[in-house]
Parts: C-alpha cells; structure tokens; sequence
C-alpha cells in the first residue's frame, strides 16, 4: 500500500506544471432543438485569480450531462477536467424544443493555460449519447482574451471566510431583484441562506472548508419577472418564473450577465437571491441556483436547489400521474448519486444498505430503514427509486438531507479540498 502511495504521488499532476494562476473564462452558446443541436464558441476572457481546485485536475466527481475535458495541445496530456449540467438541455426534452430553435447562454471556468491547450466540450443525451461537442485551441497569448475583473468590481462582502480560495469552496451569493438601496435586506436574506445551509450536515461540519461572499449586484428595479401577471423587471441578471411554463420554475438564461457581475471576486460555485415573495427556485449542476427569498419556504428550498447546482443531487419527489416518466430511461442508471433504477445499484448506495433490507423497501417499514430502496422519485412513481422514505431533496417539511445525500455531498466536498 506505500508503495502505491508513493507511485501515485510521483505521477500526480502539478497545477504549475499546467497552468497560472488566473481563471479563463468561457461563454459559448448552446443552440438547436430536439432532433439538432451545435455548441459555439462566443468569446473568451481571463480572470485575475483562479479560485478552484488545484488537485484532482483530470478527474471527475460526477458526470453530469455534459463535460469539458482540456488537453496540452503539445503533449495531448489530459490536464483539467469539469462536468455540468445545461438549462439547454432541459429545454430540448419539452415539447417546445420539437418546433421551435434557440440558442442559450453558457459560462465556463477552467484554469488559464500556462501553453496553447486543446478543449473539448460534450453535451450527452439521456441516454448518455452524444449530442452535440466541439473541439477548439486556446493560445493563452491571443490578444483578444477579454480581460476582466480588473476595474469596476461588483461591492461585496464575506459572510464565511475559511481560508485562501485555493483552500476552501468559494461560493458566490448574488443579488437579483434588489435595488441599491435595498442592498441592507439582501445582506441579511444572504446571511439567512448561510444559516439555512450551514445547519444542514454535511455542510455543518465541514463549515470550515467554505468562503462565502454576498456580492451586491443592482437592480433598476425591485423584485423579478412573473410572466403570468404579466410583470417584467430589469434585473440583474433578467431571470423569470414560468420557465418552461412552469409557474414555479425560476431561472435565468442570460448566463453570461451573471459572470461579469461576479468578475474580479473569487468563485466556484453560485447561489442567486431574487427579491420576490413568489414561491419558486431552480438548481443546476455546476452553474448555479436561483431561489426567491422572501417566501416562508426560503430556507429549504435554497439549500434544496444548491443540493442540485453544488452536490448534483437528482430530485427524490414524483408526480402519481407520471407526468414526467419518461425523464430518466428506466434501462440507464442516472449519474445523480441519489436516484437509481437499479441498472448499477452496486455504484449507487447498495453498500450502505442493513443486512436483509427489503428491496423495494415498503413505505409501512420507514422507520425501521433509514436507508433503503424506495420506490417513487426523479418524478416517477414507478422504475426509479430513493435511498429514504424523506429527505430535503424530496419535500420542504423534512428537516434534513437523508444518509445517502449527506455522503454524496460530502464527496463532493472532499473531491474539491482534499
């Protein structure tokens, strides 16, 4: 087992072999519609300072339902590697995607190339099929890498400061839908959203592996738009309820808007406050959550939706008219950690289940299993199953993430600062 250790320490990749320490930022647009689709390079920016991780650079922590993998163009060595999930590719499974074409935003942070670096970006069906990909070089010296984060940079101020951002999990809380003088009342909804996270394990004992800032990006106007009273505000960063047509469904697709606010404040990962008593939210792995602030279920819906953008947890509710059914196929097991259709349950928390547990485990026997195979969740009553009978990724009421959530979440954070 030394021996292992040693071997593996003297092939593990050094960030400085690689890269500097500055971010490069990039925004392509996703375009298409159910049967095609294609990925565009928009443009490219540096950051002053990188803020992720600087070990584990060509690994993976979760799928997702797409991937960037970058590559020495001069070696072909694999020397960073994301995953992530797309409001895109959500949008291509509604039946607006079958008649109609569009394009949405999309940002990326890597970190900046020390030499001319290969990437590649892949969007995977739900069938883990190619969708679209497409290969471009960056030459760290092109000229035209916008930079930004220089001057003029968004007032902020930490509510966590754990350590150096290299160290810790930085994680942005914007504001939406706040005007300059209620940047007071966004401070404290942002402080209200840490409270609500930090009491939740595992983010309660590993506390001190986070940064979190509370950025106060303006609005001209107060609150944000709900199309279905027909209110339209200029926000921040111009998010909307009703996404998809889903009233409660709050997201934003002007993506890009939401980077240049943060520009210059280190930042891995984004949680996104609206001024609104509307009841709603959205969370998307790697990209961000957006949950209104002002409604009596804030608290476990903000860390509910972060449970999807940060811990790319699968949703553990179903609708008994299986109206979503054909979501996840029955005959693929999803990448989220908590869900499985037991294709490759050994993969998911087959190792965590008491000896004998009934499978599936009836709802009457909760008690006596904690953790077991549940039938009913990633919105389908039948062939999909949860690891607990409740848990904050299935309603608002419960007050905690179940076991298998919190060893999920715990990787993750391992993953990022070990």
């Amino acid at each position: 087992m030394c021996l292992l250790v040693v071997s593996n320490m003297l092939y593990a990749q050094k960030f400085s072999d690689y890269f500097v320490d500055k971010t490069l930022r990039i925004d392509y647009l996703f375009t298409g519609n159910a049967s095609r689709q294609s990925i565009c390079l928009d443009e490219l920016s540096s950051l002053p300072s990188w803020a992720g991780r600087k070990h584990h650079l060509a690994e993976l922590p979760l799928a997702g339902n797409g991937q960037i993998v970058m590559k020495d163009a001069a070696s072909g060595t694999v020397i960073y590697k994301t995953s992530f999930s797309s409001l895109f590719q959500e949008w291509l499974e509604t039946e607006e995607a079958q008649t109609a074409t569009k394009g949405f935003e999309n940002t990326f942070l890597v970190p900046y190339p020390l030499r001319s670096a290969e990437i590649e970006i892949t969007l995977f069906d739900l069938r883990r099929n190619v969708r679209a990909s497409l290969k471009h070089t960056v030459d760290p010296n092109d000229i035209l890498i916008h930079q930004k984060g220089i001057e003029r940079i968004t007032p902020h101020k930490y509510l966590i400061k754990s350590g150096e951002e290299d160290k810790c999990i930085d994680i942005a809380i914007m504001a939406e839908g706040y005007t300059t003088d209620e940047m007071d009342t966004f401070y404290k909804d942002a402080d209200i959203a840490v409270e609500s996270l930090m009491a939740h394990e595992p983010f309660k004992t590993m506390k001190g592996r986070f940064n979190i800032v509370a950025v106060a990006s303006p609005s001209a106007d107060s609150g944000v738009s709900v199309p279905r009273l027909g209110e339209w505000k200029q926000t921040a960063v111009s998010s909307h309820f009703s996404t998809f047509y889903s009233d409660r469904y709050l997201t934003t697709s002007r993506v890009r808007s939401i980077h240049d606010a943060l520009a210059g404040i280190p930042y891995e990962h984004i949680i996104i406050l609206a001024n609104t008593d509307e009841y709603g939210g959205g969370g998307i792995y790697n990209s961000y959550t957006l949950t209104t602030a002002h409604h009596a279920a804030f608290r476990p819906v903000v860390v509910h939706e972060f449970g999807h953008s940060f811990g790319g947890l699968g949703d553990e509710y179903f609708y008994d008219d299986d109206t979503m059914t054909d979501t996840y196929p029955l005959d693929i097991e999803p990448w989220e950690q908590n869900i499985t259709t037991r294709v490759d349950f050994a993969s998911k928390w087959e190792d965590m289940l008491p000896a004998k547990t009934p499978v599936p485990t009836p709802v009457e026997k909760a008690e006596k299993y904690p953790v077991g195979v549940y039938e009913g969740g990633g919105y389908s009553v039948k062939g999909i199953f949860r690891p607990a009978y409740n848990c904050r990724m299935r309603t608002n009421e419960h007050p905690d993430f179940c076991p298998v959530c919190q060893r999920a979440i715990r990787r993750i954070i391992e993953f990022y600062t070990e």
